[in-house]
């Protein structure tokens, strides 16, 4: 458990320096909450560059299927099982 919430934080942080959300800190994303629409309001350049910042960070790669896509960038946690299950070490 202490793994997944690390990882969380990690991403919650990478999220917030990486889109330079300068109203939105790392502690104020919910891990379950939506990261597009009603949730913290990301588009889909958002979801480009943080794609990019996780593949650097983590050796992940993302689907070229939108669906699948859409996803994995539903949440924090959404974000965090993918890369737990892709990274490479």
């Amino acid at each position: 458990m202490a793994e997944n919430e690390s990882l969380h934080q990690e991403i919650k942080v990478l999220i917030v320096e990486t889109l330079m959300l300068e109203d939105v800190t790392a502690e104020a994303i919910e891990t379950d909450a939506p990261l597009f629409g009603e949730g913290l309001g990301l588009d889909s350049i958002d979801s480009l560059e943080i794609a990019m910042v996780l593949e650097e960070n983590y050796g992940v790669v993302l689907d070229e299927d939108p669906d699948t896509n859409r996803e994995i960038f539903q949440s924090v946690a959404s974000l965090a099982r993918f890369v737990q299950g892709n990274r490479r070490t």
